[in-house]
């Protein structure tokens, strides 16, 4: 790598988020690990999906931005790998703004997606936003940080949804949120927009839905845990209990 891959100022590195940028423009590469870095963030670099794996392997990162057009593995191709594994949460990058690319990314389980050329505080905004809504709710994990329906246990404080077997369940950060949504308020009857994240769409709602069903549903095509309430929006019908 011809740009400089860790920033490290000596103040309270260790209470800094850690964001990995994989983005083959080293002009770009540049740019946000100056921006990013200027703005209270430790930032690590890669310029293909080869680097990236490297880092992930050596360092604890609180989120990735991903540049879709990469060399070799594209960022589509890399999104659905990590997501397949558990990742940290994810921002998507693309020269390329049609709905159908944004909205495959998000299927495929990115957290934001955002189209160049942007600008810097944008991103900055978004990561963000996404940190928020991925962070444990220290409040509300004082109070109860596990529940547990139809054999899942959702643990809040770790992130980790186990299935009945007692196998982890891998969702991706926006999966999480939406389950621990439904399971802090079982019965309730949702709106799409009461479910939308700040930056997702109503149709992102309904995608988290189907893939939520896909791995919690006996059935996903007759689901009996999360139901949909026709011209309403959703509902979790699960019994849930704080172990």
């Amino acid at each position: 790598m011809n740009s400089p891959t860790l920033n490290k100022p000596a103040s309270s590195a260790a209470d800094r988020r850690w964001i990995l940028v994989v983005e083959d423009d080293e002009d770009i590469r540049s740019l946000l690990w100056k921006y990013l870095s200027d703005n209270g963030f430790e930032v690590m670099l890669a310029r293909d999906g080869k680097q990236m794996d490297e880092v992930l392997a050596s360092a604890r990162i609180d989120l990735i931005v991903l540049d879709v057009n990469l060399p070799g593995e594209d960022g589509f191709s890399i999104c659905m790998r990590l997501r397949n594994t558990g990742s940290p949460p994810l921002i998507m990058l693309t020269a390329r703004g049609e709905d159908t690319d944004r909205i495959l990314g998000i299927e495929l389980g990115a957290d934001d997606y955002l189209v160049k050329p942007f600008v810097p505080r944008e991103l900055l905004a978004r990561i963000g936003a996404v940190l928020r809504r991925t962070a444990p709710d220290i409040e509300s994990s004082q109070k109860i940080s596990a529940y547990s329906f139809s054999g899942f246990f959702l643990d809040s404080s770790t992130r980790r949804l186990l299935g009945p077997t007692g196998v982890r369940v891998i969702l991706t950060s926006a999966e999480f949120d939406l389950l621990l949504t439904l399971c802090r308020n079982p019965g309730k009857i949702f709106s799409r927009d009461e479910l939308k994240a700040s930056s997702t769409t109503e149709r992102s709602v309904d995608i988290l839905i189907s893939r939520l069903r896909q791995k919690i549903e006996n059935d996903p095509r007759d689901p009996t845990l999360i139901q949909t309430v026709r011209s309403m929006g959703y509902t979790f019908t699960a019994k849930v209990n704080v172990p």
